[in-house]
């Protein structure tokens, strides 16, 4: 890689406007002084790709910088850095792959795509000289990939475990600070700007799976795609599990967990319930929080704004600078090691605790056959607790950690029992059994 003369402009391709989009615009305006200092020289936007240029009026923004033609602008000759804020995976993929296959660097929040295509667009970046950046894809400002990048480069991470998505936070926070049902607080989230007007990646925990594959690629030196990731969303959480769960001294927060085990490694995103004194159960609203658990550091905890337009800018700013200081220097970046090659783990292998409710005749006998079926499949119960009377009979179980396979086993078994009207709700259960 050639070294850019000392004191030379940098020029960005900015591909998206958006939220974020017009936040990197802003701030590149009103803070170029600072960044020209610490990037070595001037940042300057040589173009910005909209979908449609002629309607578009973006606050401190020269028009004439705007251009429908994504294609044509990342490939122009003036461009050094290209920064995608589209989203999704088409033209997404595209664009990128063209500008690393041409050598210019590229600075990205794009968690899909990384998340589907990352081992490809690494290989176009290592091919061709160039920098591939994306510390905004997870986790909005909170510097967490750079640390699993770099900083625990000489550690060995056993565990990552977080909230990584604002919107299903502010929805489950919503619900237990204030009882709200899951439609209620859904629709707060929209008129709050938290939840998209179609917020199916979000709720279905999709958005999450993404950035856990991410993550889990990173801590484990591995190749991990969404295909991968065991994804259960939040839109099956009602007000009784809620209240359930406070009762029980636990919260309900939909967790991206990454770990090893067995010689491979485990990434699942779910609800899962936390006990009140767990660290996560504190985080509310909107924010995100990440646990990172290494053989020598300990553990570790990312807490900030993990989402919205001026925090996610923020992030693509910091790789902005780092990539111009790799150009200006003649180099590249550290890039993320898959030497590792561990295979996925699959979710019936893993291992966790687990609530169940139950809807049950009450009647005397009926705890025995429940508790023999458990004991067969080789789950240990912790903790048994009746709620209601008669045909408002509620039965809720907490087991010790099992196998999700044999939980599976015996919840068939207790939806096949004569006693057992309906199992209303199965929930896993995180954090220490002491906690």
């Amino acid at each position: 890689m050639r070294a850019r003369e000392a004191g030379a402009p940098l020029r960005i391709a900015l591909l998206g406007c958006g939220a974020v989009g017009s936040q990197v615009a802003r701030l590149l305006g009103e803070q170029a002084a600072d960044l020209a200092a610490r990037a070595g020289g001037p940042l300057e936007i040589a173009g910005i790709a909209v979908r449609r240029p002629e309607l578009a009026r973006i606050s401190g923004v020269d028009g004439a910088l705007l251009t429908g033609d994504a294609a044509a602008l990342a490939a122009r000759p003036d461009v050094d850095i290209v920064v995608e804020l589209i989203g999704g995976i088409e033209p997404a993929r595209s664009l990128v792959l063209a500008a690393l296959d041409s050598g210019r660097s590229v600075v990205t929040a794009n968690k899909a795509l990384l998340a589907s295509d990352g081992a490809a667009l690494h290989k176009a970046a290592s091919a061709n000289g160039a920098d591939l950046y994306y510390e905004a894809a997870v986790a909005g400002a909170i510097p967490l990939l750079r640390a699993l990048r770099e900083s625990l480069a000489g550690d060995t991470v056993r565990r990552v475990l977080g909230i990584v998505n604002g919107t299903t936070n502010f929805i489950l926070d919503q619900m237990d600070s204030v009882g709200s049902d899951f439609g209620p607080a859904l629709t707060q989230a929209q008129q709050l700007g938290y939840a998209e007007a179609d917020p199916t990646a979000d709720v279905q925990g999709h958005d999450a799976a993404a950035k856990a594959a991410i993550l889990a690629g990173l801590a484990f030196h591995t190749e991990v795609t969404s295909a991968d990731v065991f994804t259960e969303g939040i839109t099956g959480i009602t007000a009784d599990d809620i209240a359930s769960a406070r009762a029980l001294g636990f919260v309900i927060k939909l967790l991206a967990i990454c770990e090893r085990c067995d010689g491979g490694v485990s990434v699942r995103v779910h609800p899962a319930m936390l006990p009140r004194v767990h660290p996560l159960a504190a985080v509310h609203e909107a924010y995100n929080a990440v646990f990172v658990e290494a053989e020598a550091a300990g553990r570790l905890m990312f807490y900030g704004a993990g989402a919205g337009g001026q925090p996610t800018a923020s992030a693509v700013l910091g790789d902005l600078v780092a990539v111009a200081r790799n150009l200006r220097a003649g180099m590249r970046g550290p890039e993320p090691a898959t030497y590792a090659e561990l295979p996925v783990v699959p979710m019936a292998e893993a291992l966790t605790r687990y609530y169940v409710s139950l809807d049950v005749a009450d009647r005397p006998g009926v705890l025995a056959p429940v508790a023999e079926s458990f004991a067969r499949r080789g789950v240990s119960i912790k903790a048994v607790h009746q709620e209601g009377r008669g045909e408002d009979a509620t039965l809720i179980i907490v087991t010790h950690t099992a196998r999700e396979s044999a939980l599976a086993d015996t919840i068939a078994d207790l939806a096949a029992m004569d006693a057992v009207r309906a199992v209303d709700s199965v929930l896993r259960v995180e954090g220490e059994e002491g906690e």
